[in-house]
């Protein structure tokens, strides 16, 4: 009997510590095959960890923006961005700022010129401008989705969503966007719904982006058949972007690994033009030459050749690919219309004397600084004496306008 008893309770203690033993191995192979988390990978999914861009891709779905106030093609006019500061010191930065999702895309009473260059430049140039990537299609197909949803709640007396894609009611145009094949590049049906030029740039196995689909249309000083393909790196040391390996690019690397579907932002830069002409500046060179520069800018042409170049850019994640979607609107006018505005000739001067010399060769400064700064120190000089008051500028207006 005492035999029996001991053997019970050497049985009552295997068959727990087995099955205990079993279950564990179970959950271990699940969690080594993926298919359970593991605490640690728990722990890094909490929202303070940046998310990679095939992360929680699913859970982001962009708000429908409300319609934009009072918007109109006839009255609308260009936001003033004077993206420029005081010198004497010129910073080197990304200068991003985050913004709400309906402030995304702008559009005002220029759409109709936009448009036209475009449409004009779609025909005569195709693949040089417009270029979708194999592996970059879906994400193009999911900006254009995103505009279709978009555009016709933010700017609803121009778009109207269709059960097939949206209408341009201005111009009466209807695009499809389920039927396949689509008539041309989804990129291309992207660059006329907007203003802007746009980019996607994808990750790869390497964990570098790559520019794999662009519309580039109205960039006036780069080409997208100079940068399709390459790596975010690469497409701006080929360019000679000034301070870029010291100062940039460290901080842009992990914003791209970092940036989230969820928030928006958007950066603001500018550039002297010494020609009108807004889709490629015809002042370095032709479009079609295989080099082109500023050394074959005429020098010191008189004031009324000189525009003012800015682009207002936006970044997002877009959530279901987890491409990064570049916009980049022009905003182009005269600089002796822009002269008119208070505090702007004086800080724009000081901005262009805060320029060091990589900065002043990548923005052309020989080419036109003598004139520019006569110019806009006289008219400094006339608003002062017409009693600017300095000290006031920062209850007037503050960066970027």
């Amino acid at each position: 009997m005492e035999l029996l008893v001991a053997s019970l309770q050497q049985r009552a203690f295997v068959v727990p510590a087995l099955l205990f033993f079993i279950a564990s191995g179970v959950l271990y192979f699940l969690r080594l095959s993926g298919i359970l988390p593991s605490s640690q990978n728990s722990k890094l999914n909490k929202s303070n960890y940046p998310i990679k861009s095939n992360e929680k891709k699913e859970l982001f779905k962009t708000p429908v923006p409300g319609p934009y106030p009072g918007w109109s093609i006839k009255d609308t006019k260009p936001l003033p961005y004077r993206a420029f500061r005081y010198g004497p010191k010129y910073n080197v930065t990304m200068g991003l700022r985050s913004i709400q999702p309906e402030e995304w895309i702008e559009l005002d009473n220029q759409f109709p010129k936009y448009h036209a260059e475009k449409k004009a430049r779609i025909e005569e140039r195709g693949s040089k401008c417009v270029a979708t990537h194999p592996d970059a299609y879906p994400a193009a197909m999911e900006l254009l989705e995103e505009l279709v949803n978009y555009l016709p709640a933010r700017y609803p007396t121009l778009y109207k969503r269709t059960p097939v894609g949206i209408d341009n009611v201005w111009s009466g145009e209807s695009f499809n966007i389920v039927e396949t094949p689509l008539k041309e590049d989804p990129m291309a049906i992207c660059a006329r719904l907007v203003q802007d030029d746009l980019a996607l740039m994808i990750e790869k196995p390497d964990g570098q982006y790559y520019l794999l689909a662009g519309a580039i249309l109205l960039a006036g000083f780069w080409r997208l058949s100079d940068k399709y393909g390459m790596s975010l790196a690469d497409i701006h040391t080929s360019g000679d972007v000034p301070h870029f390996r010291e100062k940039l690019e460290t901080g842009m690397m992990k914003f791209f690994k970092r940036i989230r579907p969820e928030t928006f932002y958007t950066r603001n830069n500018y550039f002297i033009q010494v020609d009108d002409a807004l889709a490629w500046s015809w002042s370095i060179g032709s479009e079609d030459e295989p080099t082109v520069s500023w050394s074959t800018a005429e020098k010191n042409k008189p004031i009324n050749n000189h525009w003012f170049r800015s682009e207002r850019q936006s970044l997002r994640r877009l959530p279901k690919t987890g491409a990064v979607c570049f916009t980049i609107r022009t905003y182009f006018l005269p600089v002796t219309d822009m002269a008119k505005e208070d505090y702007v000739p004086g800080r724009l001067a000081s901005a262009v004397r805060s320029w060091d010399s990589p900065v002043s060769v990548y923005k052309g400064k020989e080419k036109y600084g003598d004139v520019l700064l006569e110019y806009l120190d006289e008219a400094h000089k006339k608003q002062m004496e017409a009693g600017l008051k300095l000290e006031k500028e920062d209850e007037i207006r503050k960066y970027p306008w």
